[in-house]
């Protein structure tokens, strides 16, 4: 088995490993390394495992892709992937999951990196996603399993869809719809109207918000892959979400709505017409992204009819005792921090938010 750092040019070659990978996930994609970089600078370290095997062409029995995030404030981190909800090891068999990992720890110490941390949506194949001793008595960390991600499986029609939600949720459905809050989906077109959403409600929650250069980049890099959707009132724009789609599965990655329109349940107009949309153009699955069990994410991505898979996010410490670094979340002044950004001007959170964004990987 070869171990190597891709090379420039090989993202279709690592790409048609991905798409025909059954566990792969959209955030295993050659172009999130490009976007992230090309946005904040960030080195990506792509890493492959060949099949050794000089009578055959070369082929991929295993990739691993990392970004490395290194910040005096948040830390010094190797990432699959930073500001996405998966990644990590994606492997033909467990040999080279570990030769993946073992490769990625090289690299980690050799570029300092305080530790390795891995979304996977499965356990590393020979933990059983408990802690496990590794190739050559390494140990792997326990992962972190209290966030699951939200996935409704999608029939063949966006009316047979409707017909399968409760009535309450049909109604709430209905009501913007009255209220005439218009639905669009498309493109860069959309980009303003979207990033308008995002920056002010991102300000509002009190949290630094990502560069608006980040999604010139996805929609640049993936084309149609990506699409916006856009919820208007009176042609102003009151909820907005990126969704993404990959081989069946469509996810809505970052989705916001204006607290000034919640009267008019613009959110609820957005998910039905992006629901609508993917499912009458054939996607059989839909992804409403990561959530803590109970809470009000949560509650509202269950009442679509979403059922929780674990996600299992292990932090592989390097340099020295292998585990967990902590709650990335739990950041210094958190509280504080939210409450001063609230208060701050739209164009100076907008100005400052990404400086401190780009280094915060989740």
């Amino acid at each position: 088995m070869r171990i190597r750092l891709s090379e420039v040019g090989e993202d279709e070659y690592w790409d048609e490993y991905v798409y025909r990978h059954p566990k792969a996930t959209l955030c295993h994609l050659y172009g999130w390394g490009k976007v992230i970089r090309d946005t904040y600078g960030h080195p990506s370290y792509y890493i492959v495992a060949e099949k050794d095997d000089e009578d055959k062409d070369r082929a991929i029995a295993g990739v691993l892709p990392l970004v490395h995030i290194k910040s005096l404030l948040f830390g010094n981190s190797l990432v699959s992937m930073p500001f996405l909800n998966y990644g990590g090891l994606l492997a033909d068999d467990e040999k080279t999951e570990m030769l993946l990992l073992e490769e990625a720890r090289r690299l980690g110490r050799e570029l300092k990196a305080k530790n390795i941390e891995l979304r996977q949506i499965q356990p590393i194949s020979w933990t059983n996603g408990q802690g496990a001793e590794a190739a050559h008595g390494a140990e792997i960390p326990e992962p972190m399993t209290h966030k699951v991600r939200m996935v409704l499986n999608l029939p063949e029609s966006s009316a047979k869809l409707f017909e399968l939600f409760k009535s309450k949720l049909r109604s709430q459905i209905r009501k913007p719809q009255k209220e005439g809050l218009v639905s669009h989906i498309g493109g860069a077109e959309l980009l303003d109207d979207y990033y308008h959403v995002f920056s002010i409600n991102m300000r509002d929650l009190g949290s630094p918000v990502h560069s608006k250069k980040l999604f010139e980049n996805i929609l640049k890099e993936f084309g149609g892959c990506v699409r916006l959707g856009v919820v208007k009132y009176n042609k102003a724009a009151a909820a907005a979400g990126l969704i993404f789609c990959f081989r069946d599965l469509v996810e809505i990655i970052w989705a916001s709505s204006l607290k000034s329109f919640n009267q008019y349940s613009p959110n609820m107009l957005l998910y039905w017409s992006v629901l609508e949309y993917v499912t009458d153009a054939g996607y059989r699955q839909f992804d409403f992204g990561r959530s803590t069990p109970d809470e009000g994410t949560y509650k509202f991505k269950e009442q679509w009819g979403a059922k929780p898979a674990i996600l299992f996010w292990y932090e592989d410490g390097l340099n020295d005792k292998a585990g967990r670094t902590g709650d990335k979340t739990a950041y210094p002044f958190r509280q504080k921090g939210e409450a001063l950004w609230q208060s701050m001007p739209l164009f100076l959170a907008n100005a400052v938010g990404p400086m401190i964004r780009k280094n915060i990987a989740l």
